[in-house]
């Protein structure tokens, strides 16, 4: 390990906030490796860019000497983050929670170390918990308290419903910080409030509190809100190269620039070089970095080849997936496009095909097609495109 105001510097890049600076430099100045918390609650199976970025995060602080603590939020995840939400999120069950788990230790696995990381799920103090134990919990702080939180006092105002469980969200993540005995804990802008409940909760223990450092969020592919599969505009760590490349590629070019500092591991100088030179050549840059991290070096120059080809060249994709339409689809007149697109997963939803089609997004063997309406003819093999590079051929009995 560096000197203590090395190790501020290196830690504090490209963060946003530190509860307290003063409090970081003290921890390091004992000379020991710090335990820095980041908490993840199971309540998806599948991981994006947007969790890479506090997963990439965890992992430098991994090769300074640090030691990571992964929390498995099993027991948070069953009463979800009320983080940005305006109603009360559904309760999971503890089977559901389970089976996301196992997927997200998988996937973080193609990041982080999993061998050198402490992982822990906290169920295992929260089972042990009685009702009365939950009780003294609660005494910790107040509904006052709760109501700074924008989220809880935006909806106090307008009248939305706040359940009760919901208050004992942030109490909970701050009392898996007083398990550990975590040195930092990490996360998102939006979780600073919860952080900062650690901080309460630990000192009430007569622990010293642990240091809170926010990180960027990155925005999705609409350039506008956070990245969520829920709203489609997500780039998944476990996504296709040829898709990971091709989602980049239609990012908005204001978003680069985080991209780039949070999901690369260029250097300062060299990201603002390319962001001064051609947006396109930047983009295709950034595009193939992210492919090769997460699918090696000939995955992403074999992606940036197959993209050119087929919109800089007008080709096709090497492989196209093809298949034959299911007979209950196809009606006396043909298979209906709004059907077949949500049958072959080119649209999660009737609404979404429809939003697809008027905005001139689907081409039929090359021609576009805006009428929701259309059919396509029994007999025949028609290849289908949705966007720029999702291709499909499809059979129609």
């Amino acid at each position: 390990m560096t000197t203590a105001t090395g190790d501020v510097e290196a830690i504090l890049r490209h963060t946003v906030t530190c509860h307290t600076r003063d409090d970081l430099v003290a921890k390091l100045k004992r000379g020991a490796p710090l335990r820095v918390k980041l908490g993840v609650d199971p309540s998806s199976p599948d991981l994006h860019l947007g969790h890479a970025v506090q997963l990439r995060y965890l992992r430098r602080l991994q090769r300074m000497g640090h030691r990571p603590v992964l929390i498995i939020g099993e027991a948070t995840a069953m009463v979800g983050d009320p983080t940005g939400k305006n109603t009360t999120r559904p309760v999971l069950s503890r089977e559901q929670v389970e089976q996301n788990a196992a997927t997200y230790l998988a996937q973080a696995g193609l990041i982080l170390d999993l061998d050198e990381v402490e992982i822990v799920r906290n169920s295992a103090w929260f089972d042990r918990m009685t009702f009365m134990d939950a009780i003294r919990m609660g005494t910790s702080t107040t509904v006052a308290r709760m109501l700074e939180r924008d989220t809880f006092d935006e909806r106090y105002k307008a009248g939305t419903p706040i359940g009760i469980h919901e208050f004992f969200y942030p109490l909970m993540q701050g009392h898996d910080s007083v398990e550990v005995r975590a040195d930092v804990e990490i996360g998102g802008t939006d979780q600073t409030f919860n952080l900062l409940v650690g901080r309460d909760l630990m000192r009430a223990a007569g622990q010293d509190p642990q240091v809170c450092i926010t990180l960027p969020i990155i925005v999705g592919l609409d350039g506008v809100q956070k990245m969520s599969k829920s709203l489609g505009n997500s780039i998944g760590l476990t996504d296709p190269p040829r898709d990971v490349f091709g989602k980049t590629m239609s990012l908005p070019d204001a978003a680069m620039g985080d991209y780039f500092r949070l999901l690369t591991d260029l250097a300062d100088a060299e990201i603002e070089a390319l962001l001064a030179g051609s947006p396109r050549d930047a983009k295709a840059t950034l595009a193939e970095r992210i492919t090769a991290w997460l699918h090696g070096e000939a995955a992403g120059r074999e992606a940036a080849a197959e993209f050119d080809r087929i919109f800089r060249d007008k080709g096709l994709p090497d492989e196209i997936p093809e298949s034959e339409l299911p007979a209950d689809l196809v009606e006396p007149d043909g298979a209906w496009i709004v059907r077949v697109m949500q049958h072959l997963g080119l649209a999660s939803s009737g609404g979404e095909a429809r939003r697809l089609l008027k905005g001139g997004g689907v081409r039929v063997d090359d021609r576009k097609v805006d009428d929701e309406n259309h059919r396509l003819p029994r007999g025949s093999t028609t290849l289908l495109q949705v966007g720029r590079r999702r291709f499909h051929r499809i059979r129609v009995p």
